[in-house]
């Protein structure tokens, strides 16, 4: 029969259907970002530094994500944030693929008839539910409904083609490995899902619209097309985020050179190592077959070519090097971010993580600050005090960069703990630049008046501040480092620091009040002055222990803080 094919029923059918599966799989996506954030980001940053840990971790992140190209983005954010290597990324993205697998495996069970029941639950659940995090799982149900149920529209939409001639035409012209290969590798860069496209192979192998060899052959070119996702991410980026992208494209078409000469024999092993059911007659017997053997194989090829490659990493990570050499050094402003990649936003969490690295590098340049404060404001020349205003300039450019990339996060779907971490975060570099403002106008004031006024510190009460400074420095540097490495152990100790603060502030009041009484010229002016000093420098302290305190209640109090 060569008639009778209602075009549209099919078209509407099967392009609604792919776009409740891809829409289904994003809500799936997102929900699963959302409540495994925390795991996949403990995952990366612990299990990265061995290659096997690192193959295994690609896989468990996306297996979460059901993408491949997510994943490789993800890294590409990863590296552009400073948060990993290039080198360390070539394991996790030969996981990678091995992961994506894992969607063939379900849709190659008869799970269909869930589609309607999983939508029903998945629905009710995340619209009734209380806390936020049942609700997530409600919408992964509701999500999986989609997948589901588009793949129900999607077969019943092709059933025509079952005896449809110019359909089979076409599919015999696909009988060579290579042209199956890049249709397959073209039409997953146009959807941007290998998952969709094994979807689709699974219910064309249902149908029986498919031979075994050409889906193999298909699926092998969707490994290549899935690569285009990551490799646009990767425009504009450093040349070790670009890399990570090309280690993913090189490495997947290696892959397809590898076994595309071998379809054959790969049908021949899908056969062998998957379910038979011989009572069948050919028709039936194909249908019920074949979609686990695509499945079962398509997760064979890849996992034998991550273990094939596996052994190379720091040669596929040379090579990387060669083919996106580094850039002329290029001088990078202070102020400019290095760690808020607008692809991390996919992930909360790790997005939050990448705002903490900030944070610190915005410590990192009011720490600058603060040790270059006194001995301007005591000593130094006007120079030497306009200098400080001027490196608050960064302090707050940085500030506003970290503020709107917090803005972009909580645009999007946070858990409560997020929230609260998203609001300290905040808070902390709402604080650095305070003291960063203390600097630029406190003390540059009170110096800029005792340049004015011919002041002249003694050696006495300047040793005295200068004490005092240190330990606002060690205060703060505590703070800083209690940031970066997550301790709040730190953090608790620059919160018992206060004590013995208050009797250093205490002493050098006494001798600023002695002083007073001394007979030396313009002592008054001194006096105001020194006071503003010591004032500023308590400011600070008060401020820098209470960044202590919001990193406590941020991350959880230590078994033993005090303060």
């Amino acid at each position: 029969m060569t008639g009778g094919l209602d075009q549209y029923a099919l078209l509407s059918g099967l392009v609604g259907g792919l776009a409740l599966f891809l829409f289904g799989m994003d809500i799936l996506t997102r929900s699963l970002k959302q409540v495994a954030g925390d795991y996949m980001k403990a995952l990366l940053a612990r299990f990265t530094e061995n290659r096997f840990l690192g193959l295994a971790t690609g896989a468990t992140v996306t297996a979460i994500i059901q993408s491949s190209s997510i994943t490789t983005v993800l890294l590409v954010g990863f590296i552009s944030a400073g948060l990993m290597t290039s080198a360390q990324s070539v394991a996790v993205i030969l996981g990678a693929n091995i992961g994506t697998t894992i969607t063939a495996q379900v849709l190659a069970f008869k799970v269909t008839k869930l589609a309607l029941p999983l939508l029903s639950l998945g629905f009710f659940t995340s619209f009734v539910a209380q806390r936020q995090e049942t609700r997530e799982y409600g919408r992964i149900l509701l999500g999986l409904g989609m997948v589901f149920f588009g793949m129900v529209i999607m077969s019943e939409s092709m059933a025509p083609l079952q005896s449809y001639r110019p359909f089979f035409d076409f599919m015999r012209s696909l009988e060579n490995p290579l042209l199956a290969a890049l249709t397959g590798a073209i039409f997953t860069a146009l959807v941007q899902s290998s998952s969709a496209t094994t979807g689709i192979l699974v219910v064309m192998a249902g149908q029986g619209l498919i031979g075994l060899e050409t889906a193999i052959a298909l699926a092998l070119g969707a490994n290549v097309g899935t690569c285009v996702t990551a490799l646009l991410a990767a425009i504009g980026k450093p040349p070790e985020a670009v890399r990570a992208a090309v280690v993913h494209t090189l490495f997947n078409v290696a892959g397809v050179m590898i076994w595309i000469g071998f379809v054959d024999q790969l049908a021949e092993l899908a056969r062998l190592i998957s379910p038979s059911y011989p009572e069948l007659d050919a028709a039936a017997r194909g249908r019920a077959e074949v979609p686990r053997q695509l499945a079962n194989i398509h997760t064979f090829f890849n996992v034998a070519n991550a273990l094939i490659c596996i052994g190379f990493t720091t040669q596929i990570a040379r090579l990387a090097e060669w083919l996106v050499p580094d850039r002329p050094a290029e001088v990078t402003p202070s102020f400019a971010p290095r760690h808020l990649d607008p692809e991390l936003l996919k992930v909360p969490a790790i997005a939050l993580d990448a705002v903490r690295l900030e944070v610190v590098h915005q410590g990192e340049l009011v720490r600058d600050m603060l040790a270059a404060a006194i001995p301007a404001v005591t000593s130094g020349t006007l120079m030497q005090i306009e200098r400080l205003h001027v490196m608050d300039r960064p302090v707050d450019l940085l500030h506003r960069e970290i503020i709107g990339y917090l803005r972009k996060i909580s645009l999007g779907k946070l858990s409560a703990d997020q929230s609260e971490l998203l609001m300290a975060l905040a808070r902390i570099s709402n604080d650095l630049e305070h003291i960063g403002d203390q600097i630029a106008t406190g003390m540059v004031t009170s110096a800029r008046k005792r340049i004015d006024e011919n002041v002249v510190i003694s050696p006495q009460t300047e040793a005295a501040i200068a004490r005092l400074h240190a330990k606002v420095l060690e205060a703060f540097d505590g703070s800083l480092r209690a940031l970066k490495e997550q301790d709040t152990g730190i953090a608790a100790n620059v919160r018992k620091m206060k004590s013995e603060f208050s009797g250093m502030v205490e002493q050098i009041g006494r001798h600023q009040v002695d002083r007073l009484r001394a007979e030396a010229p313009r002592r008054q002016h001194t006096y105001a002055r020194e006071i503003e000093l010591t004032e500023t420098l308590d400011d600070i302290f008060k401020i820098t222990r209470r960044i202590a305190r919001t990193q406590i209640a941020a991350f959880g109090s230590p078994p033993e803080a005090g303060g």
